[in-house]
């Protein structure tokens, strides 16, 4: 009996050595830069979910159809806006005020958003521009 004890305790003796080897930690300096571009990256991109969200709703898609607006075509330009532009409508939209004034501004904000772009050659969402290409 007692030298299955000391085989045993043998063998959890070096299994415990052997596996604290094996978990030791390596820390190491991470750069701020880098810290930074994670959390940036992040919110941008729980930002631009907010903006198609917001672009989903019922009340803002009968809306931006009825002005002529192709839902596809305008979920494919917030896909495609920057960063900066994307932060800066979402915050448009955080901003304006509650009710169909706000909603009603955002929908402008995207309407003349997509008639610059069409203007400008790089959409083609309404049929009545014409590129200056």
């Amino acid at each position: 009996m007692t030298a299955n004890r000391k085989l045993i305790s043998w063998i959890v003796a070096a299994a415990l050595c052997h596996t604290a080897g094996l978990q030791a930690a390596h820390a190491g300096m991470i750069a701020t830069e880098s810290v930074a571009s994670t959390t940036e990256l992040v919110q941008v991109e729980s930002r631009r979910a907010h903006v198609l969200a917001t672009l989903n709703r019922a009340d803002v898609t009968d809306a931006l159809v009825n002005k002529g607006v192709d839902m596809d075509a305008a979920r494919a330009r917030i896909a495609s806006l920057s960063d900066q532009e994307v932060l800066a409508l979402a915050d448009q939209l955080d901003h304006a005020p509650a009710g169909a004034s706000g909603v009603l501004g955002a929908i402008v904000f995207i309407f003349l958003l997509l008639l610059i772009t069409d203007i400008l050659g790089f959409t083609k969402v309404y049929p009545f521009t014409r590129s200056i290409r």
